[in-house]
């Protein structure tokens, strides 16, 4: 794994991708990195209770074009564009080689970006996602209401209606279902149990069809960023991270998680 710093730092800036955007990227501590990829309309912010867990790491994150500090294009970006901005990040950084950590559209561009850029990912973890096109659906009238809404608690500043329409764009037409096949890096997926925006039939199918892959269905809802269940599943995810892949994680105990929809 390529670490690209001995020293502790922390800094906010911004990176020109191949595809003439401007996304703001924050970076975080050192040792062995990993790159976190946002949810649907979700800043960098969004991780704020997760990163903790994750220790002595290099933390990589940003703001998707169109979503928190960074502009919004003038047309929507394929999943593969939004793939390359990935790979536009990480070589900003210096970092060649990561473990890839996604949740909901952010798993969705995670999954591209294993299969285009297979050399670039030491491990990837897809929590609360799904294949795009041939998923099982889930509630729209939910997702609204935990994306866009400003009645959310939890909302992190107003979400951008266009820059969330392009991201909504970007899959709708997309699907990795023929990708799956030849994902190669060992891959955790995280479903919750009582999800109503991507059901958990959605993690089975990803399991099964990436070959080196193990599934854990925690009890909770679609977001597994939430304070009380962000904790637990990252360290889950730092435990697979970290030590050997696992035979199975489904049957994984699930201390300090409760249910929680």
């Amino acid at each position: 794994m390529t670490v690209a710093n001995t020293e502790p730092t922390s800094a906010t800036f911004e990176v020109a991708t191949r595809h003439g955007q401007q996304v703001a990227v924050h970076v975080s501590g050192s040792g062995n990195p990993v790159v976190l990829l946002n949810g649907l309309a979700r800043p960098m912010a969004s991780w704020s209770a997760f990163t903790p867990v994750l220790g002595e790491r290099m933390i990589v994150s940003f703001d998707a074009p169109g979503v928190g500090a960074s502009k919004t294009p003038k047309l929507p970006l394929s999943m593969q564009a939004l793939s390359d901005v990935v790979a536009d990040v990480l070589d900003a950084v210096g970092v060649a080689r990561a473990d890839v950590v996604g949740f909901s559209h952010g798993g969705a561009i995670a999954q591209q970006f294993a299969f285009s850029s297979p050399e670039r990912v030491r491990r990837l973890a897809l929590l609360s996602t799904s294949c795009g096109r041939g998923a099982t659906p889930g509630s729209g009238k939910k997702l609204w209401a935990t994306t866009i809404d400003q009645r959310n608690p939890r909302h992190w500043g107003l979400a951008r209606t266009v820059g969330a329409l392009w991201q909504v764009a970007a899959v709708a037409n997309w699907s990795s279902i023929p990708l799956l096949g030849s994902i190669s890096a060992p891959t955790l997926v995280v479903g919750g149990e009582y999800d109503r925006i991507v059901p958990p039939t959605n993690s089975h199918l990803l399991a099964t069809r990436i070959p080196n892959a193990v599934i854990s269905v925690v009890p909770a809802g679609h977001d597994l960023q939430r304070p009380d269940v962000a904790n637990p599943v990252a360290m889950r995810v730092l435990r697979f991270l970290d030590g050997p892949v696992p035979e199975d994680m489904a049957v994984d105990d699930d201390a300090g998680l409760s249910p929680c929809w």
